[in-house]
């Protein structure tokens, strides 16, 4: 018998769904991202419901960029269930509860989005932790730029948080802002 043929002839680990796997994926980091596609797919439902909430006060800049920010947390999600199923493994889907639709006032809604993405931040670090003691270099690789977006998103919305709580409330202000986000100006000021 050849070399290539006692390969073929080699058993090959599947995960659970029989799909090829090169390594075993420790349970509890599984279970990290199983957690984690749905605080995504949770977030995603919390900016759709901000997005509604600024279209019925007619902030079409706020509606859009909300309603791009859902799309994007569903992306998300999606990036960590295609690299379970690379990985051999079964996505499992959570329920996802129905977001807060009450709220104050858009400083108080931009205030709560910051804190949902320094949340997801903190997941994804304690991901990047969890795959470091099981030795899995395929998983912090694959975290260090979802890590590195995450950082930029929090960036993001403390920008937009600090745009709107200068408004002061005021509604020609906000107005400015609202249209600034019809325009896809929502980034932070550069120095570099």
């Amino acid at each position: 018998m050849t070399a290539f043929s006692q390969a073929a002839h080699s058993p090959v680990a599947t995960g659970p769904a029989g799909r090829a796997m090169a390594q075993p994926m420790d349970s509890a980091l599984l279970e990290g991202l199983q957690d984690h596609i749905t605080m995504e797919r949770q977030a995603s439902a919390a900016y759709f419901a901000m997005a509604l909430w600024f279209a019925e006060r007619e902030l079409r800049g706020f509606a859009h960029f909300f309603k791009h920010e859902a799309a994007g947390e569903q992306a998300h999600a999606a990036t960590v269930a295609d690299y379970l199923i690379a990985r051999g493994q079964t996505v499992v889907l959570q329920d996802v509860t129905a977001p807060r639709q009450d709220w104050g006032s858009a400083e108080e809604i931009l205030a709560a989005s910051f804190q949902m993405e320094a949340d997801v931040t903190t997941s994804l670090q304690q991901l990047y932790a969890q795959a470091e003691r099981a030795s899995d270099t395929r998983t912090t690789v694959f975290l260090d730029p979802m890590i590195d977006g995450q950082v930029a998103a929090e960036h993001q919305f403390a920008h937009l948080l600090g745009r709107v709580r200068f408004c002061q409330g005021q509604p020609a202000a906000l107005l400015i802002v609202d249209g600034e986000l019809s325009d896809g100006q929502h980034d932070p000021a550069k120095l570099a």
